[in-house]
């Protein structure tokens, strides 16, 4: 391997690439529900190491190209992208607690929390909040949505978790409907930012990137938290609760759907009528996640709230959601190959770009 574009590769790792996991993870979720166990683990070990792999690269970017880390982290298209690290330990997290590892499951929720909240005032402040260049709302795109997502993702381990222990069930109950909660405020704060950004200010081709369909993600996993909550074992917090969240759930699944022609359509307006390439970077897992999570949102509500057909719904959608995941997957190792292997140059004859916008 070429030391120097392996140092590139680092220095341009996009901040989002925890997306890998945490779509690796959500069809390994998928797919375990589906008792289809061996295929399940696999995709649990390609998830682990890819996050192990992502972390080891994240502190190597940190402590060797600060600047390049802290331009993301003060970026508003791009900081919040680090909210997939979140998402990508609490995915996981879920994963593993179906295996009763209670203990694993129970430390990447920690990780998962302590990281949700620091992220949760650091990246506002500074890639929003703090900036100097205004207007930033223009820089408004659909990575803020993983804001919610990674709210989401700690209250599903959260309520994954709280069942199978004895003690804690009440502070874990209280976590799960906090997180669930603040990420529907999020979610209605990022909506409004994102669609004014889209009447004010030009909606170029190049603009509708692969995160967008994280507005859709980020309803699936309401969904899926809202569904865990109402299953979880009785505590004050889901007594007072339970109700209302099942109820606003199926309104989130509803929206959910609803979002999925336009998200396509946006798609084809982008690539078949302007003809812009498709090609592979690390926004791409931004669409294999929603697809997942949609898949496992209408398997988990239909079961939660006796709707057979929001099930089958959900159970077709996750097989579509894994051929994507494999297309993806065989790009992103296809990709790597071209960019990381010495002498392997573009028809051009120009390297490879090491990592997308």
């Amino acid at each position: 391997m070429s030391e120097p574009t392996t140092r590139e590769a680092v220095r341009t790792l996009h901040p989002g690439y925890f997306a890998l996991v945490m779509a690796t993870g959500i069809m390994s979720i998928a797919m375990n529900y589906h008792s289809v166990h061996v295929l399940s683990v696999l995709l649990l070990w390609v998830a682990v190491i890819a996050y192990l792999a992502l972390v080891l690269l994240t502190v190597t970017r940190i402590v060797g190209y600060r600047r390049e880390f802290l331009d993301d982290l003060t970026d508003p298209r791009r900081g919040f992208a680090m909210f997939t690290f979140v998402a990508a330990t609490c995915v996981v997290g879920t994963r593993v607690t179906a295996d009763g590892h209670h203990g694993l499951a129970f430390t990447l929720l920690t990780i998962g929390w302590v990281a949700w909240m620091i992220l949760g005032y650091v990246v506002p402040w500074t890639a929003v909040l703090g900036r100097a260049v205004r207007p930033v709302l223009q820089s408004a795109n659909g990575t803020w949505f993983i804001w919610v997502v990674a709210s989401q993702s700690v209250a599903v381990l959260a309520a994954a978790l709280q069942p199978e222990i004895t003690q804690g069930r009440s502070e874990l109950a209280l976590l799960a409907v906090f997180s669930w909660s603040v990420g529907i405020f999020l979610y209605g704060a990022a909506g409004i930012f994102v669609a004014v950004r889209m009447l004010l200010y030009p909606l170029r081709p190049e603009d509708l990137t692969p995160p967008y369909w994280v507005a859709m993600g980020a309803t699936a996993i309401t969904v899926v938290a809202g569904a865990r909550i109402v299953e979880m074992a009785d505590a004050p917090m889901v007594a007072a609760t339970r109700g209302l969240i099942a109820g606003t759930s199926v309104f989130f699944w509803a929206f959910g759907t609803w979002l999925i022609p336009p998200l396509i359509a946006a798609g084809i307006w982008r690539h078949w009528i302007h003809r812009i390439p498709l090609r592979y970077d690390a926004t791409l897992w931004s669409v294999v996640f929603p697809l997942g999570m949609y898949g496992v949102g209408g398997h988990y509500l239909g079961q939660a709230d006796q709707l057979p057909i929001v099930e089958n719904i959900g159970y077709v959608e996750s097989w579509l959601a894994l051929a994507v995941w494999a297309l993806t997957f065989v790009a992103m190792l296809r990709h790597l190959f071209l960019t990381l292997v010495p002498g392997v140059r573009d028809r051009s004859g120009a390297p490879l770009k090491v990592e997308g916008d």
